[in-house]
C-alpha cells in the first residue's frame, strides 16, 4: 500500500485533522469487510474515495456515519471518539449525510424543503436566510418553488445536497452522488461539489472515474477491505495496480 498522503491546503500546509480512523476492521461472521483502516480527512479537503464493488469502501462510509459500528479501531471527530456512535449523534457534531437515494419530500417544493433541514435549533430569521443563501449558492432559485416531486433525478439529488448544506455541517458525505444522471448532470454535480468545497470538507464514494477527475485531489482506492493506494488523482489513476483492480485483475 502507499503511504497515506497528509492532507494539505493552500500553499501545501499541513491541514488540521477532521475526521480520523485508527485500526478500523468490521466483520459480517466469518467475512472481514474491512481491515485494519487508517484514514485521515483534514479540515475543508475533498476526498474521494473508490475501488471495484465489494472493496469496503461502502461499508468503511457507514461506519463513518454511524450506520455500522465496527468490529475493532476507533475514529475521532475532531477530539471527540465518535466509534459507534448513533448517526443521529454524529450528524448532531457536524457531519452531513447524502445516501444514494434522495431523501426528500415529494410533496414540498424545493425552498421548503431547503427550510425544514435548515431549521433545526435556529431562529425563523436566521433559517431564511440559510435558505436564501443555500438557494442562491447551489443555483437553485430558478426551481425554488416548484414541487420535488416533478423534478428531474439529477435536480432532486441537487435539492437533497442542499438540505444537508443548509444544516451548516462542518463535513458533508456523498454516497455516489453522480449515479444515474446525465452527462450535463453530472458536469453541474461536479461544479456544485467544487463550489462546497471551498468552505467544508467532503468525502465523496464513486464509481464514476470522469466524474473523479473533475473534482478529485486525493484519492483513496479500496480493495479487498483495505487501503490499496492514496495519492493525487493523476497518480492513482496511472497506477497499474488500480488499473488492474478495475479490470478485475489480481492486484501486485
Amino acid at each position: 500500500m502507499s503511504a497515506a498522503l497528509p492532507p494539505t491546503g493552500l500553499g501545501g500546509a499541513p491541514l488540521r485533522p477532521l475526521i480520523e480512523a485508527r485500526g478500523v476492521t468490521m466483520r459480517f461472521g466469518g467475512v472481514t469487510a474491512v481491515a485494519g483502516v487508517d484514514f485521515t480527512l483534514g479540515e475543508v479537503e475533498l476526498r474521494c474515495l473508490i475501488g471495484p464493488n465489494g472493496a469496503g469502501k461502502s461499508t468503511f462510509f457507514k461506519i463513518l456515519t454511524g450506520q455500522l459500528k465496527p468490529t475493532e479501531g476507533r475514529i475521532a471527530l475532531r477530539d471527540t471518539d465518535i466509534t459507534g456512535a448513533e448517526p443521529h449523534a454524529i450528524a448532531r457534531l457536524g457531519v452531513g449525510i447524502k445516501t444514494q437515494v434522495p431523501n426528500v419530500f415529494n410533496g414540498l417544493s424545493v425552498r421548503e424543503n431547503v427550510f425544514v433541514a435548515a431549521g433545526r435549533r435556529k431562529s425563523l430569521a436566521r433559517t431564511r436566510a440559510i435558505v436564501d443563501e443555500t438557494l442562491t449558492r447551489l443555483s437553485l432559485t430558478g426551481i425554488a418553488d416548484r414541487m420535488v416531486g416533478q423534478l428531474a433525478h439529477g435536480q432532486r439529488q441537487w435539492v437533497e445536497i442542499a438540505t444537508v448544506l443548509a444544516q451548516e455541517p462542518e463535513l458533508i458525505l456523498l454516497d455516489e452522488p453522480a449515479a444515474g444522471m446525465t452527462h450535463e448532470e453530472v458536469h453541474r454535480t461536479a461544479a456544485l461539489i467544487r463550489e462546497i468545497n471551498r468552505t467544508h470538507a467532503l468525502i465523496v464514494v464513486e464509481h464514476d472515474m470522469p466524474f473523479i477527475r473533475m473534482i478529485a485531489k486525493t484519492v483513496t482506492v479500496f480493495n479487498q477491505g483495505r487501503i490499496l493506494v492514496e495519492d493525487s488523482v493523476d497518480a492513482v489513476l496511472a497506477d497499474r495496480r488500480v488499473r488492474d483492480v478495475y479490470l478485475g485483475k489480481q492486484a501486485g
